[in-house]
């Protein structure tokens, strides 16, 4: 399916059981975390209320997908000592879980002997793979989004997800390094 044809909410939405995400970026240099990355840059200060207007739309769609049942779950793989930006992320993970997400973190060196796809990714259903691509400094590519629904790549996705899912930290127990 073509980029401009995905619609990640829509997806979201029709999700049954279960939604799992794979970052595996150091960096990401997104547009619409431009504004809070920097404030938080400025002076340490990241926004965690789950009812501002940065966060409430993520908190909504996650908390009506939880309210139907589906388990969403995130797995972050991560560099040590951690980059900026990773440090910014960890800090405001707290409202993911406050939404219902169960996150985990597992340190890149922790993860050398595991095969894992090339690109970060959501799996929804265990049926589907929603690719995310990235440019080098971390912006949105062109295409930005892949969906793939090869009952093998998405078994390669699934099984690579429950290995790294396995090795990860729970959130509160991970220590940013």
């Amino acid at each position: 399916m073509l980029p401009s044809e995905v619609d990640f909410e829509g997806l979201l939405e029709a999700t049954r059981t279960s939604a799992v995400h794979l970052e595996m970026r150091d960096q990401y240099a997104v547009g619409d975390e431009i504004t809070d990355f920097e404030r938080w840059r400025a002076g340490g200060l990241r926004d965690i209320d789950p009812t501002s207007a940065y966060w409430t739309p993520w908190v909504d769609l996650i908390t009506r997908t939880r309210a139907r049942g589906v388990t969403v779950r995130r797995a972050r793989i991560v560099s040590e000592p951690a980059t900026e930006y990773i440090r910014y992320e960890h800090a405001g993970t707290v409202v993911n879980v406050v939404a219902g997400e169960q996150v985990r973190w597992l340190p890149r060196h922790r993860a050398a002997t595991l095969l894992v796809p090339g690109a970060d990714l959501w799996i929804f259903d265990g049926e589907t793979v929603l690719f995310n691509h990235f440019t080098g400094d971390g912006n949105w590519a062109d295409p930005d989004m892949e969906l793939v629904t090869d009952p093998a790549v998405v078994q390669q996705c699934v099984t690579a997800f429950e290995q790294i899912w396995d090795r990860g930290i729970p959130h509160d127990q991970y220590k940013i390094r």
